[in-house]
């Protein structure tokens, strides 16, 4: 799938933008389809209530009406449960859109040229779908939503992960431009994991980046972008008028640590143990509610390394 002259350009700057990966008509439009019946149905739910207006229809609209309102829609949305305390009833979406789209035979193409066939996908994953920087409230501190601040990947897993052979991949689903929040790289690949700090999300330690250097990196929708997982790397805000909507995806090697051992993980691809694979996206679900359940009722586990406390973060 990548041409030798893409690989090497990928182990040098560590990213590469791969455009037209992911077919509309095949991948995205029934990703779009399913995450706008989640949408009616919470919003229905909440027009119930009182909390929304009822003269609003369509994903976007609906979406910014909510988000104005002050209605989370992200955790629904999100395709992992999240860092902080989990409940019983902590909602996250599975459905078999989604799951198509993480197992894509063109995606997991990609993802064996530089890994390998065998192929795990990590539970460090999420929907990103970012309103207007001007519509966002003030104080809005979750990177999935807003801005996200410069880190690298390999810092936002646990110690257990610092060796494994992993890749993110960031899908557009909506086109990503410098207007709309696009990411942006620091380019060539790193050798060492930075220091990081807890600020609005795991960020790399201030003085640790030159952003003179940095690269913006506009894909189209169906486009990727890949990742090593020590490249830094950010977001841009969204100065446009619209939503930029992406994927957040990462794979490993199989039987190396994914970072995150108490969130579920799946076989994705394995010439050498086709059975192993997971196909059917109930189960893929149903690996999430099994964490959910357990870890709710389990003392909470920090999914970051980092403390405020460090000489790096003073």
């Amino acid at each position: 799938m990548l041409t030798p002259d893409q690989i090497a350009r990928f182990r040098r700057d560590g990213y590469l933008v791969v455009e037209n990966i992911l077919d509309q008509a095949r991948v995205l439009d029934p990703v779009r389809a399913e995450y706008a019946v989640l949408m009616d149905d919470l919003y229905e739910g909440w027009l119930a209530k009182g909390r929304v207006p009822d003269d609003v229809a369509g994903f976007e609209a609906r979406l910014l009406a909510a988000y104005a309102a002050g209605c989370d829609w992200f955790q629904p949305m999100d395709i992992s449960l999240p860092g902080d305390r989990i409940t019983m009833d902590t909602p996250m979406h599975f459905g078999p859109a989604v799951f198509d789209m993480v197992t894509d035979g063109r995606l997991l193409d990609l993802v064996e040229t530089l890994i390998g066939p065998e192929i795990t996908s990590t539970p460090i994953q999420h929907v990103r779908i970012k309103p207007p920087a001007k519509q966002l409230a003030p104080g809005e501190a979750r990177a999935h939503v807003g801005g996200t601040d410069w880190h690298q990947d390999r810092a936002v897993a646990l110690e257990e992960a610092d060796q494994t052979e992993m890749v993110t991949v960031w899908i557009a689903v909506t086109d990503a431009t410098v207007e709309n929040g696009c990411l942006q790289v620091i380019p060539h690949r790193h050798d060492r994991m930075l220091p990081h700090c807890p600020k609005t999300q795991t960020a790399i330690a201030d003085g640790h980046v030159d952003e003179r250097h940095a690269v913006p990196l506009p894909v189209r929708s169906g486009g990727v972008v890949i990742l090593d997982p020590l490249v830094p790397h950010a977001s841009l805000p969204n100065l446009s008028d619209g939503l930029r909507w992406s994927f957040d995806l990462r794979f490993n090697r199989t039987g190396q640590p994914t970072g995150r051992a108490h969130f579920p993980e799946f076989v994705a691809r394995s010439p050498r143990a086709p059975e192993t694979v997971l196909t059917d996206w109930r189960a893929w679900r149903d690996l999430w509610r099994e964490a959910r359940a357990r870890l709710s009722v389990q003392p909470h586990i920090d999914i970051h390394r980092w403390r405020s406390d460090s000489p790096s973060c003073a």
